[in-house]
């Protein structure tokens, strides 16, 4: 008889919103897989959970294509079936404004926060589609709905891509079963706060969202019958303006 546990994807996952949307999914009793470039961070995050099934873990890059291709081969192969796809993987750098960003700095940010998205959404929808059923969550940021100076020229672009890329990809897979929700933090208690150009006191970092606060609302999203979809969902500190 087949499983009926869940599973569930998350890339970005040994920090951040990705590791507390992992952790979250597994204690809502989905069978998780959390990706990164970093073993070692993914390790803590698997270790943190200590129910069942374990959360297991996959370096991948997914700005790189074929990294993401082994990785969607292991997942076909290993757990048959992808219900759920978190892409939380991002990125930013400290040299924000259009004067400063280097031409590095820009594809940097655009292949992981942009491209990898795109990577990993074209390598699960095969199988989503033969399973006639999936949802994919892409954590985009409030600076994918309004172009911000404190997020810089790379991190805007990126977001409002990812942003209309999952819109665009949700009208054509809707006739799939498949679902796509776009998820717009504002800031966040997150490790890519250490890359602000002006260090963030700890008082700041207390008062703004934190990763849980966003995996709560992915589980909850993650969770609904196929019959409803959240398409754009947006969640900000009470503390900070949206204009």
């Amino acid at each position: 008889m087949a499983s009926t546990v869940k599973t569930a994807l998350v890339t970005g996952g040994g920090t951040g919103i990705g590791a507390a949307c992992a952790l979250g999914l597994a204690a809502s009793g989905y069978s998780v897989v959390i990706a990164g470039r970093r073993s070692e961070k993914l390790t803590e995050v698997a270790q943190q959970f200590g129910g069942n099934p374990p959360i297991q873990t996959q370096v991948v890059d997914v700005g790189d294509r074929s990294s993401v291709k082994k990785f969607f081969d292991w997942t076909t192969q290993t757990l048959g079936r992808i219900d759920v796809l978190v892409n939380s993987a991002g990125v930013n750098v400290p040299q924000r404004a259009m004067f400063d960003l280097s031409p590095e700095d820009w594809d940097h940010v655009l292949k992981i926060n942009t491209t990898g998205v795109y990577n990993c959404m074209r390598a699960a929808l095969p199988l989503m589609r033969e399973q006639k059923d999936g949802l994919i969550v892409n954590i985009s940021s409030i600076a994918g709905i309004r172009a911000s100076v404190l997020g810089g020229v790379a991190y805007s672009a990126s977001k409002f891509a990812m942003s209309s890329l999952g819109l665009t990809v949700a009208r054509e897979v809707k006739e799939f079963g498949i679902r796509v929700t776009t998820v717009y933090p504002g800031e966040v208690e997150t490790p890519i706060l250490d890359n602000r150009p002006e260090p963030v006191g700890a008082e700041h970092r207390a008062r703004i969202l934190q990763p849980e606060d966003i995996a709560d609302a992915v589980v909850m999203i993650s969770n609904l019958p196929p019959r409803a979809n959240v398409s754009e969902i947006v969640i900000k500190p009470t503390s900070q303006d949206f204009s």
